[in-house]
């Protein structure tokens, strides 16, 4: 999903690029460019970057100036870790950008909102599951993939449509009849997408996907 710059105040959107570029500058400096070193590795994550792109041109207008597509950004948020996935989303997002499908003033709400925060959330929830279920591969796929996907893609709807809505942009029957009428088309998608994304790859190539170890996931079970 991504936004036009035209809904939000001159002040909203000065104090949108000061938080971004912030969070930008810690996953910049968390980053685990170590890994990024070999170039196997790094080739996944600029391929990452372009397929996000594409990925991300095919999408529909719900209102002016709020365009929904599939994200994808849980996957690589499991692929990669938080940092490194905000920086593979940035990248995609200045593509549209340049492209012309995203307007630079949009640029910062859209990468916090659909960027960083789903980035932060996939590592919410994943930390939460290592911590209190049991790890296995189909607890892995179902909830860290799957069921986080579709929560991700609905939370993230809820929030830009409080989000416009406190800014004024739109009246809440006009987003109750566009943008929260598609909130389970929202989920099943982005779930159905991520969820087949990571088990494959968990399945034929696990050292693509950092959270995911066969120690701890696979062995003994």
């Amino acid at each position: 999903m991504e936004f036009s710059g035209e809904l939000f105040p001159a002040s909203w959107l000065w104090f949108f690029a000061a938080a971004y570029a912030w969070l930008l500058s810690r996953a910049l400096r968390w980053a685990d460019w170590r890994r990024l070193s070999d170039s196997g590795q790094l080739n996944l994550f600029l391929g990452c970057a372009v397929c996000l792109l594409l990925l991300w041109t095919l999408r529909t207008e719900i209102q002016p100036g709020l365009a929904w597509h599939l994200s994808a950004i849980l996957t690589v948020t499991l692929m990669f870790g938080w940092s490194l996935a905000v920086i593979a989303g940035s990248l995609a997002l200045l593509g549209t950008t340049l492209v012309g499908l995203s307007d630079w003033s949009g640029f910062a709400p859209t990468a916090l909102v659909f960027i960083v925060l789903p980035s932060a959330l996939a590592q919410l929830i994943l930390g939460l599951a290592r911590a209190y279920l049991p790890k296995h591969y189909f607890v892995y796929v179902f909830i860290n993939a799957f069921l986080a996907a579709g929560l991700v893609a609905v939370l993230l709807a809820l929030s830009a449509a409080g989000l416009l809505l406190l800014v004024g942009a739109y009246t809440l029957p006009q987003l109750s009849d566009s943008l929260l009428l598609f909130l389970p088309l929202m989920f099943f998608p982005e779930a159905v997408l991520n969820g087949w994304l990571i088990s494959i790859m968990v399945g034929f190539k696990p050292h693509w996907v950092v959270s995911f170890r066969d120690e701890e996931y696979l062995h003994g079970k």
